[in-house]
């Protein structure tokens, strides 16, 4: 029918042949290249039921992977809980250490600083002893001094009373 509506709208036998050769081999191959990508309902279900089967032995896998890594994760979990605990007994120690040590220094301290302080008040002892002597030298001294003066005063008092009296014996 399609050559006979070309013939009468003004193409030639041979024209009007080739066209409609060409249209049925071109929807031919439309028809070919359709029925390649599209699938059959039974294709459909053997993928989906492998699909299936697939995602199950993935999920089966991923939870395997997952008590595995659990597992794992437990088993570092407790090493470093040890390391932790390692860690603090040795900090424990290294502190009682330096506390023991604090103690000692500052028990030698103490000792130097008695040893010091006695060293200190045996000086101050001699400083005052030496004080105490030079006092007593200064007072002796003073005393000395003072008898000195008193023999002086008498001395000059007794030459001076000789002379009025020689001067009142002179005049009278």
């Amino acid at each position: 029918q399609l050559k006979h509506l070309l013939e009468e709208n003004g193409f030639e036998k041979s024209q009007s042949s080739a066209i409609v050769g060409l249209l049925s081999q071109v929807i031919k191959e439309s028809n070919d290249v359709l029925l390649k990508n599209v699938v059959s309902k039974s294709e459909q279900e053997k993928k989906m039921a492998s699909y299936k089967v697939d995602m199950a032995q993935l999920k089966s896998e991923l939870q395997m992977i997952e008590k595995t890594d659990f597992a794992i994760l437990k088993a570092e979990n407790e090493r470093l809980s040890g390391e932790v605990q390692k860690l603090k007994q040795k900090l424990n120690e290294e502190i009682s250490k330096t506390q023991a040590s604090v103690k000692l220094d500052m028990s030698l301290e103490k000792g130097r600083i008695r040893d010091e302080q006695a060293g200190q008040q045996i000086r101050i002892k001699k400083d005052d002893a030496k004080i105490e002597k030079d006092i007593l030298s200064l007072k002796t001294q003073i005393e000395t001094i003072k008898l000195q003066i008193l023999q002086y005063l008498f001395g000059t008092i007794t030459g001076a009373g000789a002379l009025f009296l020689a001067y009142m014996r002179m005049f009278k």
